[in-house]
This record gives structure tokens, C-alpha cells and sequence, in this order.
């Protein structure tokens, strides 16, 4: 997930833990045949599904939202002009049309998309979902009492950058045209070949003008989709979903809405959650989650009972836990530093620091290792499974440090985060063989993400990571590495500061391409060109463990998410 402006840094990071947490993707229970246990497992409509969440489902606006955050709930009210394909692991990385008939046509130079909607779409009330509705829905995002959304639109479309909303600019966006009641048309500045990818956040979800009740819209927001909200408590913690009797089948291919009924509750401790999940009693038979991953300790239990073990689903979402340098700060100016410590890395003590081989996988490329990303499988700088310390104490004393030396890592204090203490430790121990001393410097939460995305305050030597707001190599390397968007007053994110020409025009390039499978080959490429220059060290890509009651049929979980897919499930 991309993290956004300095104003919702912190929230960014939240919404991170969420997905790291929770993701689970590839296959479900029982290798892919994903029913439950015993019993009838055709998919039947009816019954109640229970959602048990540790995080509330906050700014339930589709303006708000972020779109990764809130696992599946909010498609299940709001539909967009795209959305992601609902099948499982890497089938499930595709963008197919929504709302819209197509993903999008663009022009020669993908900088003019136009879509037309489907016929036959309603709202809740019954009323005509029309072009004119997806634009206003786009234009109140960029209200600033209703930020919390992907930063996107502001920086794609033409004029957008200073644009404050329709409740104070009457005008609207003249870069969105509505010259009917089904077609829009989007201006763009630059060329972009994934606004499809874009296409499906929840920004671009309709909302009609003369329902539109500013802040207070999340308390009922009008629903495009297979449910409407009947109860909003607590800003999200209670949410009660209810059938949309207007919404048609015959124009949703992704979304089966088996339940009669999705009953959301959150402000759960993670162990009361699995807890829940595993005894599977009563309503929590029909029950999932969207936030909660098993641990260690709870996965070796559940390992060793069959049934319960039938009841995990297992796979990946687009993430990578690195080691970020900054350049700027020395000793890590030197290139022979940074390559040192890459071969120093012991990448087991690592893995088993962030839970086990169950947990985490080694990486050595910083895109997920994912087709859809354009995954490379390089690994420019072997250190094996261990370490590499000869090499780099041969590196170091290249770079004129015979004697190793003395640097510092930051990191933070949270236990939830896979920037944690346990991971610096292991970073610690592996780079002492090497000659290498590393003072551990701890941080709290909010002061972590304040410190280090900051080029004023930037650290030399720190944990970080990043996650997909879609499967692309994009919103993966972009926002790390293209020195256009180093920012010098706010929340910085490509925090080697690299501005290299080579590198801005690679992705202005990429970006023309409107053939996704080659824009992955050239990400693909360009990761790997990047890597050669050490600027951080991939550590590794976690991996998601997560139950569902014993009711629960028809699991999906695709690599987009990594998210139990809730608009594909029944209950028994």
C-alpha cells in the first residue's frame, strides 16, 4: 500500500499492520477447496456472516477510504468503474470491469480514458446510478474534511493539484467530462496505462449529489452495491450490512453476496479473534476476519490439529520488509558500505525473528515475487541463507573501514510492526560478524513514521517497508525511487533521495504502456537496474496464516488483497 501524505502517515502505517496482519491469499483451507469442514459444501444464499475485526471500519466514506484498508467490507457497498478479479491467488491480480463495460478505453497516448456504465445500475433507493454521480463521488474527495483517501487523482488529473472539493469549488473538475448519463472521461497530465488499477478504488464509487450529507455520510452512505449499511456504531466498530434489493446480479459478475446479513464487529484483541475462530461456537462458526493473522505460537497449535488446519488459508499480498539506507548520511554514501551490509544480512535469524519459515520468505529483489509486479528473481549481492561475512568484511575494507565500524539502525518499538526490535536484533547479530557494531535506536510509533519519512531528520540506516495499493510494479518502485516525488516538506518515501534521469524516464515509459503483462516485464528490469545500487536490502516477503469458522464455504483469496475475498462467501 502506498502510504500517503504527511498527514496520514500515521494512518498509512495502520492501515499497513492491517494488511500485513491479515492478508492471506493464493489458496484457501483444505489446498484450494476452501469449504469448511465436513458437510454439504455447495455455496447457498441465506444466513448471517460475522466478521470479527481488531480494527474498526472508520470513515466509512468512499472519499476516506484507503482503499487496501478494511480488507473487503467497503466493496460490498460501494462499486467502483473497475474492480479486482474475485478468484483465487495470481488469477486474482487482474482488473475487470465494474460499474463500467470495459476496463477503459484509452487514447493513443493513455492520457484520455473514457468508460461507459453498464445499464440497468441502481442505488438502494432505486434510483439511476449515472456518469454524473461517479464524478461528484470523485470530485468530494478532494474535500479536505474528507481526505484519507489514495493521493492519485490529485496528481493524475489535469488541473487537480489545488482543486478543494464542490463544497467550496462549484465548478467541479474539468478534467472529468460527463457528456451523458453513461460515459465519462477522464483528463489526465500525464500518460498512465494502469488507470484501470486506479479505476477500482473506492473514490470512483458513485454518490448521488442530494444524498451527499458531508462528515455524516459514513453514517449512511447510499450503497451501490450488493448491501447497504443498516447500523454504523462507534465510527465502525459495529457495522450491520443488509441485502440492496436493487442491486442486479445481471450486472456484478465479481460479487455472489451469499449472506442475507454481514454483521462486522471490531475492537477485538487479536488472540480473542483466533480464539473465536478456533472453537467456532455458535455464530462464530459463520465467521471470518479481515484483519487478524495467526501468530507463531498459535499457528504451531493449529498445525497440529487436522481440522483446524483444514480451516487456513495460506498465500501472499504484495509486501517487502527492507533495510533503507540513506545515502546522504554517512558512512552509507559509500556504495561499498551498503554492498558490505547487504552481504552481511543473515536473512534466516531474520526470518525467524519475523515468525518463521510459515511467516516470512527471503527476499532478495525488492517487488514482491509475484508475476504481476514483473518479479525478476535476481539477487545481485548472495549473502546464502546465513550471511555472507567474509565478503563483506572484504568490502568494508575497500571502503576503508579495515577495522569494521560502528553505525546505527533505527526501528520501531511497536511488537506489531515488522519493523520491530526482533528484527533489528537479528539485523544487529548477523552485521557483528562482519565487524560491523550496530547501535539499536528504538522509536515509538507515531515518532518512527514522523523521523524517518522525513528528509530533515532522515536516518542513515533504518527498517522499513511496502506494500501494493495494486499488483503492478508502479505504485511498487515509483514512489521509492522517482526523484519527482522526493518530498521536502512532508512525509518522503523515496528516502535513498535517488533522482536519477535514467530511472525518471524508465518509468515515464512504462507508464505509457497500456499492455499491463509488458509493463511488468520492464518493472521487472528496472528493479533489478536499481538494485545494482544498493540502496536498501530486501529482507523478506511475508507470508499469511488465517482462520475461518467451521461454516464458512466458498473461500477466496486472491494475490490483489491478500484478503479473504467476503463478497465470495456462504455460510452453512
Amino acid at each position: 500500500m502506498r502510504q500517503p501524505s504527511v498527514n496520514s502517515a500515521r494512518a498509512a502505517y495502520v492501515s499497513l499492520t492491517l494488511v500485513v496482519a491479515a492478508g492471506a491469499a493464493a489458496c484457501g483451507p483444505k489446498d484450494n477447496d476452501a469449504n469448511g469442514s465436513g458437510g454439504d459444501s455447495t455455496p447457498h444464499k441465506g444466513g448471517t456472516l460475522t466478521v470479527l475485526n481488531s480494527a474498526p471500519q472508520s470513515n466509512f466514506d468512499p472519499a476516506r477510504l484507503y482503499t487496501s484498508g478494511g480488507g473487503n467490507v467497503p466493496s460490498l457497498v460501494f462499486r467502483t468503474l473497475t474492480t479486482r478479479n474475485r478468484e483465487n491467488g495470481a488469477a486474482g491480480t487482474k482488473v475487470v470491469p465494474d460499474l463500467a463495460t470495459d476496463t477503459g478505453r484509452p487514447d493513443k497516448n493513455a492520457t484520455v480514458w473514457t468508460y461507459t456504465l453498464k445499464t440497468g445500475l441502481k442505488y438502494e433507493d432505486g434510483t439511476p446510478i449515472t456518469s454524473a454521480d461517479i464524478k461528484y463521488g470523485i470530485e468530494r474527495s478532494f474535500a479536505p474534511e474528507l481526505s484519507g483517501g489514495a493521493p492519485y487523482l490529485r496528481d493524475w488529473l489535469v488541473g487537480a493539484a489545488d482543486y478543494q472539493g464542490p463544497y467550496k469549488d462549484k465548478k467541479g473538475l474539468s478534467a472529468i467530462e460527463t457528456p451523458d448519463d453513461r460515459t465519462i472521461v477522464f483528463h489526465l497530465d500525464k500518460p498512465e496505462g494502469e488507470f484501470p488499477y486506479l479505476a477500482t478504488q473506492t473514490q470512483f464509487a458513485p454518490v448521488p449529489k442530494d444524498k451527499d450529507t458531508g462528515t455524516r455520510y459514513e453514517q449512511h452512505p447510499i450503497s451501490s452495491g450488493p448491501y447497504k449499511v443498516v447500523k454504523n456504531e462507534n465510527d465502525g466498530e459495529h457495522l450491520v450490512l443488509e441485502r440492496n434489493t436493487h442491486w442486479s446480479a445481471a450486472t456484478d459478475a465479481e460479487r455472489k453476496a451469499y449472506p442475507d446479513t454481514i454483521d462486522v464487529k471490531s475492537g477485538l484483541d487479536s488472540s480473542v479473534i483466533n480464539q473465536r475462530l478456533s472453537a467456532s461456537q455458535g455464530t462464530d462458526a459463520a465467521a471470518v476476519t479481515t484483519d487478524t493473522n495467526l501468530g507463531p505460537a498459535e499457528l504451531a497449535k493449529v498445525t497440529g490439529d487436522k481440522e483446524l488446519a483444514s480451516r487456513v488459508g495460506t498465500g501472499h499480498f504484495g509486501y517487502t520488509n527492507y533495510v533503507a539506507f540513506n545515502p546522504k548520511v554517512k558512512p552509507f554514501d559509500n556504495p561499498k558500505v551498503r554492498q558490505a551490509i547487504s552481504y552481511a544480512v543473515d536473512r534466516s535469524s531474520v526470518i525467524n525473528a519475523a515468525g518463521g519459515s510459515a511467516l516470512a520468505e527471503a527476499a532478495t529483489t525488492f517487488l514482491p515475487n509475484q508475476k504481476s509486479f514483473g518479479f525478476t528473481g535476481y539477487d545481485l549481492f548472495p549473502a546464502g541463507a546465513t550471511g555472507n561475512a567474509a565478503k563483506a568484511k572484504e568490502l568494508l575494507k575497500e571502503a576503508g573501514y579495515p577495522n569494521g565500524l560502528t553505525v546505527t539502525l533505527t526501528h520501531n518499538n511497536a511488537q506489531n510492526f515488522r519493523t520491530s526490535p526482533e528484527i533489528a536484533t537479528a539485523v544487529q547479530d548477523a552485521l557483528k560478524k562482519a565487524g560491523i557494531t550496530v547501535k539499536l535506536q528504538g522509536l515509538e510509533d507515531n515518532n518512527y513514521s514522523d523521523t524517518v519519512y522525513n528528509v530533515k531528520t532522515e536516518p542513515g540506516f533504518f527498517l522499513s517497508a511496502w506494500g501494493a495499493d495494486w499488483p503492478s510494479g508502479g505504485p511498487f518502485l515509483a514512489p521509492i525511487f522517482d526523484g519527482r516525488q522526493i518530498v521536502k516538506d512532508g512525509a518522503n518515501f523515496n528516502t535513498a533521495q535517488l533522482d536519477a534521469t535514467s530511472v525518471n524516464e524508465e518509468i515515464d515509459a512504462i507508464n505509457k504502456l497500456t499492455d499491463l503483462d509488458a509493463a511488468a516485464g520492464r518493472w521487472g528490469a528496472l528493479d533489478e537496474k536499481i538494485g545494482a545500487q544498493a540502496l536498501t536490502v530486501p529482507l523478506f516477503h511475508p507470508v499469511y496464516k488465517r482462520l475461518v469458522g467451521k461454516g464458512i464455504r466458498n473461500v477466496v483469496i486472491s494475490d490483489w488483497t491478500g484478503v479473504l475475498d467476503i463478497s465470495q462467501v456462504a455460510v452453512k
